[in-house]
């Protein structure tokens, strides 16, 4: 793991019992830091144990996984993990007595502000909602390096969302903290990240810039032909009409109307096909 990067995986496998399924296998990635990074797939893909693994929750059963110190990283798991006897108060207290020398108060409250609830009540009489505003004040205060949110926003209705993802990214790129996050909210996403890190079966189909990813596929729509010598993702054909997914190998000679894919489209090509393209 160099100095510019934020988490680095090295043949990372992880599996639940001697005779379990394994939750994650042969994972390899780099992710430089000051990165918003998308963490997608679908359910049971391994998302969930990758972010505790990288939280030190949990220890893999094979490779390694390198992150900052954990005194730089913050985690907001699904179920927002606060003590239901406290008040909110007491909960941002803790917060700063457990992080001297890094607390932002005044960027906490500014996550609870409009949340519709006192700082004085207690946390086992907040709505999912309101927790998870609570839960991202104790991560966003702390001021990490590495902050990693696993479906943070989903109790959240549109516009708090939509604000609280505003402040979120602010805040990042103010300080250059590293961000993963998985959602299945692709807009969302596609918004916000500019890194992508796809799981699917417990291994990674893509890892790289969102950028780079969706301008090195293409979309093609044409008569059927020979692809090569392109990786192709996903095709169909309809009697004589060919529609392709590809990964461009050098320029794409041939009569096909082109066009870049959307960040759902490659994600959903990719899902779609049993092995995807090495990344």
């Amino acid at each position: 793991m160099t100095h510019d990067t934020a988490l680095a995986a090295d043949r990372l496998g992880k599996k639940y019992g001697r005779r379990g399924d394994w939750a994650l296998r042969e994972c390899d990635l780099s992710l430089p830091q000051g990165r918003i990074c998308a963490l997608v797939g679908p359910n049971g893909a391994g998302k969930s144990t990758f972010l505790a693994l990288a939280a030190g929750l949990l220890r893999p059963t094979e490779g390694t996984l390198t992150t900052p110190g954990r005194a730089l990283l913050a985690y907001v798991a699904q179920d927002k993990p606060l003590h239901p006897r406290l008040s909110v108060d007491d909960t941002l207290r803790m917060g700063r007595e457990l992080n001297p020398g890094r607390w932002d108060d005044a960027l906490a409250r500014q996550v609870l502000e409009g949340g519709g609830f006192s700082s004085r009540t207690l946390v086992h009489r907040l709505s999912g909602g309101q927790r998870t505003r609570v839960a991202l004040a104790l991560a966003l205060g702390k001021r990490p390096e590495l902050l990693l949110l696993d479906e943070p926003m989903a109790d959240l209705d549109p516009l708090a969302r939509r604000r609280l993802m505003g402040l979120l990214m602010a805040e990042a790129a103010e300080n250059g903290t590293t961000v993963v996050m998985s959602s299945h909210i692709l807009t969302e996403l596609e918004n916000a990240c500019d890194h992508l890190l796809l799981l699917h079966g417990g291994r990674i189909l893509l890892d790289g810039s969102i950028e780079e990813l969706l301008s090195t596929h293409t979309l093609l729509t044409g008569p059927v032909a020979d692809l090569a010598p392109h990786h192709v993702v996903e095709s169909r054909t309809t009697g004589r009409q060919l529609t392709a997914l590809i990964r461009r190998e050098g320029p794409v000679d041939g009569p096909w109307e082109t066009s870049e894919p959307s960040l759902e489209e490659l994600l959903l090509a990719h899902l779609r096909t049993t092995e995807g393209v090495p990344a």
